[in-house]
């Protein structure tokens, strides 16, 4: 009797170690389909918090599992950065690389200042899995704007006007970022507007004794941006816009013109139609007297929203720019005629 309880102790033993080998081995076993995942540790991230992000990239069979594993392993720290795996990895194997050191290049994308959200949305698609519909279907997502209204204090209602073509279009700071390969457009949004938000913190003050709101200081500066290039002409330019602004004129910017009609500056020349044509970003346009547009016509410099905040003091009404972008300042219509007289005399007189 002793033997045979023996026996089937050890049958008992031998079977319950398979059973658990079997569910451990299934457990650990890769999801499959050989996907490769790029997940970003931050700053204050932990394994626990590392585990949604597994779950949302379907990397990970067991939740549980991963739970017991990271306790028998006693894995606590994680080094911040980019690193990538695979579905056809083992949990195990998943836990030992976020354990080590980051193994993967994130994607560098730059983004040029004083280009419109059209450009943003191609360079988007050129270098990561996003559709420029994807991008174009984000901008009018109501459900998101609203959640960034609440996240950001210089997002406001004035995003979602109906006559605005992309709603954050000026709001995207133009700046070199990296991202990871299966970064989505959220993730590049947000990087984007935390920049800005950073850029405009140092300003708050300045920003919120303004007469402006930050959407309209924001599409002042996209025009200066678009209009001159040093920091003391675009100065003179937000003068000049300034005070055409005070005496209820048109701020008559061919700028504005371009990107109400959805044409890319040096595309070709606009349309009589087009110039003619009343929208609610042309500022040619009599309706627009006294008027900003709608909204920012691109995502500005950080030059240019200083210029907004730090404008040249003086009775300018008019600019103009040569073909070397050398801008001249002048107070009346005729001393701007005669500049623009001479600037064709020299040779200097900017055409396509």
């Amino acid at each position: 009797m002793k033997k045979l309880a023996l026996i089937i102790t050890i049958i008992t033993v031998l079977v319950l170690t398979l059973i658990t080998i079997g569910i451990y081995s299934y457990l650990d076993s890769p999801v499959g389909g050989n996907k490769i995942i790029q997940i970003e540790v931050k700053e204050g991230d932990s394994f626990n918090t590392l585990e949604k992000k597994l779950i949302e990239n379907n990397a990970i069979k067991s939740p549980i599992f991963y739970k017991i594993k990271l306790k028998l392993n006693g894995v606590h720290k994680l080094e911040t950065g980019l690193y990538e795996i695979n579905t056809n990895m083992t949990t195990s194997k998943i836990i030992d690389i976020l354990s080590g050191k980051p193994n993967a290049k994130p994607v560098r994308i730059t983004f040029k200042e004083g280009r419109n959200m059209r450009y943003i949305a191609s360079t988007i698609s050129k270098n990561l899995s996003i559709t420029e519909d994807e991008v174009y279907d984000k901008l009018k997502d109501k459900t998101y704007l609203d959640k960034l209204k609440k996240e950001y204090w210089f997002i406001k209602d004035e995003i979602e006007n109906e006559e605005i073509y992309y709603s954050l279009e000026g709001y995207l700071y133009p700046d070199t970022y990296e991202f990871s390969g299966s970064a989505s457009i959220e993730d590049v949004f947000k990087k984007m507007l935390d920049n800005m938000e950073n850029k405009l913190n140092i300003y708050k003050k300045e920003i919120e004794n303004s007469t402006y709101s930050v959407h309209e200081l924001l599409t002042l500066a996209s025009m200066i941006e678009l209009e001159a290039t040093t920091e003391s002409d675009r100065q003179g330019v937000a003068s000049v816009f300034y005070n055409r602004l005070k005496s209820k004129m048109s701020l008559g910017s061919d700028v504005t013109t371009y990107y109400a009609a959805k044409v890319d500056m040096g595309e070709r020349d606009l349309y009589k139609s087009e110039l003619n044509d009343y929208n609610a970003y042309n500022t040619r346009h009599p309706n627009m007297a006294g008027k900003l547009p709608v909204g920012p016509i691109c995502n500005p410099s950080l030059t240019s929203i200083k210029a907004t905040l730090y404008p040249t003091i003086s009775s300018n009404y008019y600019f103009v720019a040569d073909k070397n972008k050398k801008v001249y300042f002048t107070k009346n219509s005729k001393e701007h005629n005669n500049v623009i007289a001479q600037l064709k005399k020299d040779g200097l007189w900017y055409t396509y």
